[in-house]
């Protein structure tokens, strides 16, 4: 299932990965995020090996049942490339003066 990553204090979104049934649970239960990697298709534990944890606050889910929410304490960066949030590329921004 989609999992949209979000800084408690800031709002800011941080990153989209997946969970599966056993992250899910892991997250749950230590209350710190665990994902699914689709491509090495073997579980992730969120700053395992950067230190870069994150603490889950608050879990919520979309109307359709279909995407997850994970409100977090993070503990440094969230991108692989040092970067906050994995979103700090802008394709569009009308808010811009041209």
């Amino acid at each position: 299932m989609p999992t949209i990553v979000v800084d408690d204090k800031t709002d800011q979104v941080l990153m989209m990965a997946y969970v599966n049934e056993e992250s899910y649970q892991l997250s749950l239960k230590t209350m710190q995020t665990w994902f699914w990697s689709r491509s090495r298709k073997e579980l992730w534990h969120k700053g395992e090996t950067s230190g870069n944890t994150q603490q889950i606050v608050a879990i919520q889910i979309d109307c359709d049942e279909d995407t997850l929410l994970m409100r977090v304490i993070p503990a440094g960066p969230a991108c692989h490339t040092g970067h906050t949030s994995c979103f700090y590329r802008t394709v569009v921004d009308k808010n811009q003066e041209e």
